[in-house]
């Protein structure tokens, strides 16, 4: 029986998991779940899947969740420190879904001990990519891709020599605002960016998606997680979303995988590995499908993505203050201080307000020096959300 743990098992991500593993509840035995505001779902989880832990990331929350859970075993802990003992506890594999920067530090800690981390958190390798793989070589830890792009690479790569590799090219599905005008997009409203028309997803990354902020982060992702040039990778919208990515080699040949827009196939991937295990999701039927559609993206509305090429260039802490940027300009956009366009100006906005520091471009990567560079992206964006007042 497998020890499984899940950070962040109240999103999308978390959620679909435990629905695989309640599928086989004799393979795997839950240690630790971790949520943050939503306690009523974690310890209904908790409760469900008997596991020994549950933590909130708020403190403010603690005295909820230990009442929610009271007449059980179940050991009620909350705050960052509580996040990271959750990490520490013994677990054959181990779950990364905390939305945002957040994830970082207890997901380096699993890594840390030599465990097997399930990437769903990408902002990990965009923030901090020279320091996970560094540390991943040195405690022998193993790391396996769970967004679906990347979990189709990662599959195609399967018995191939990654220096036989010409380019990666990832797939979006443009969104809701793929044929949209910029003048349109530009007045988009928060429910018109969460009316996307493929995957069910959490609010954040939904928006992200329409935005293509998400594969912006998805393109410094591949960089990272593959070792591949940045001028290797490439973005290409298809709106079925049905070819998840493909790996072009350098005879020519393409290698496609294919699936339904279901996270649960690349959840069930990592959570299986090295096996292949049967996964409740639709199987595709082309002849009834007829016609898959591809073209390139308009970098003019999606700036994000000019903005990831950028960030590749620069390297060092740049991938930190991208990512904290961009969540700042989330906020703004989420909470109507900023239009859907400006964050994209916003980011850029940072990164040149930033480029004269010198830590920007600092190759020796640590979890201090990422989380500062973070908290300065930060402060500079909420700066200048403020100015926009």
């Amino acid at each position: 029986m497998r020890r499984i743990s899940i950070l962040g098992a109240t999103g999308s991500i978390g959620v679909n998991t435990l629905d695989l593993i309640a599928r086989r509840p004799d393979a795997f035995q839950v240690v630790a779940l971790t949520g943050d505001q939503n306690i009523e779902l974690l310890a209904k989880q908790a409760r469900d899947h008997n596991a020994q832990w549950a933590v909130t990331a708020d403190p403010a929350k603690y005295d909820a969740l230990k009442a929610a859970l009271s007449g059980t075993q179940i050991q009620a802990a909350a705050g960052p420190a509580a996040l990271i003992e959750a990490a520490e506890l013994p677990a054959d594999w181990v779950m990364s879904a905390i939305v945002g920067a957040a994830g970082l530090p207890p997901g380096l800690r699993v890594l840390e001990q030599g465990g097997t981390l399930a990437l769903a958190n990408k902002e990990t390798l965009v923030a901090a990519g020279a320091l996970v793989k560094s540390t991943c070589a040195r405690s022998q830890a193993r790391l396996l891709p769970v967004d679906s792009e990347h979990s189709a690479v990662f599959q195609a790569l399967i018995g191939e020599d990654i220096a036989a590799v010409e380019r990666i090219i990832i797939t979006a599905s443009g969104g809701p605002f793929r044929d949209w005008p910029v003048g349109r997009m530009a007045k988009a409203t928060l429910q018109e960016a969460l009316n996307h028309p493929n995957w069910s997803m959490g609010q954040r990354i939904t928006i992200d998606s329409a935005s293509m902020f998400n594969k912006a982060l998805e393109l410094i992702e591949t960089k990272e997680f593959f070792e591949v040039e940045a001028n290797q990778i490439e973005v290409l919208v298809h709106p079925e979303s049905l070819v998840h990515a493909l790996v072009g080699f350098r005879d020519g040949a393409l290698m496609a995988h294919l699936g339904a827009p279901d996270m649960r196939h690349a959840i069930g991937f990592a959570l299986n590995w090295p096996e292949r295990k049967d996964v409740p999701v639709a199987r595709l039927d082309l002849a009834h499908v007829g016609k898959l559609r591809f073209e390139a993206p308009d970098e003019q509305r999606f700036p994000a993505l000019r903005l990831a090429r950028e960030v590749m260039q620069i390297g060092g802490l740049a991938g930190a203050a991208f990512n904290a940027a961009k969540e700042s300009a989330l906020d703004g956009f989420i909470s109507g201080q900023i239009a859907f366009m400006d964050m994209a100006h916003l980011v850029e906005e940072v990164l040149d307000d930033l480029s004269g520091s010198a830590g920007l471009k600092d190759d020796a990567i640590s979890l201090d020096n990422v989380l500062q560079m973070d908290q300065m992206a930060r402060h500079t964006a909420r700066t200048r959300i403020d100015a926009r007042h």
